[in-house]
């Protein structure tokens, strides 16, 4: 990735708005409502893996009525630039024992499935009373491993995009909408 100096630069990378920001609001809306239906009342614990899903975790929490807590945990399988290296890192993990919680992983993006795959095989080990994977876009196109959400807002082509959390190079992040990315 090209360095960014200016607001110009930046705003140069966005080549187009794929999703917006109402389009996401109403998304996330149906999905608290799907999971207040799963769990019926029952306190969840809300993981969110960061650094992409912080700002989908926190519009979530909103929209779910159940009771909730919520815990974090770093992956990281891109660095510095717009392809995996297709080694998971678990950099943070939970500062508990989830063996008497509803656990929902709240994830920005499934693009191999890598990434989640060994994310839930681990808390898995951890015997939840349950878990469930809500991912805000889903790239199933560059599905390696056999891997779906339970809920999943968004199903996107091989594009590599940026905004509402994600991000290219750590840039990017605050947009309230998701767009593509330019290399150009």
């Amino acid at each position: 990735m090209k360095e960014i100096n200016s607001t110009a630069e930046f705003k140069s990378r966005i080549k187009k708005i794929l999703i917006t920001k109402e389009e996401i609001d109403e998304a996330i809306k149906k999905a608290g409502k799907e999971i207040d239906k799963i769990y019926d009342g029952r306190p969840i614990l809300l993981v969110s893996i960061l650094k992409g899903a912080f700002v989908f975790m926190a519009d979530l929490c909103r929209a779910v009525s159940v009771p909730c807590e919520i815990g974090f945990m770093c992956a990281k399988s891109y660095y510095e630039g717009t392809v995996s290296s297709g080694v998971v890192n678990i950099t943070m993990d939970l500062d508990r024992d989830i063996s008497n919680y509803h656990v929902v992983i709240v994830e920005d993006i499934i693009d191999t499935g890598r990434t989640l795959n060994d994310i839930v095989k681990l808390l898995n080990s951890r015997e939840p009373l349950s878990m469930h994977v809500v991912t805000l876009l889903d790239k199933p196109s560059r599905r390696i491993v056999d891997f779906n959400a339970d809920i999943s807002l968004f199903t996107i082509p091989d594009l590599f995009v940026i905004g509402y959390g994600l991000d290219c190079g750590e840039l990017f992040r605050n947009l309230p909408y998701i767009a593509e990315y330019s290399e150009d």
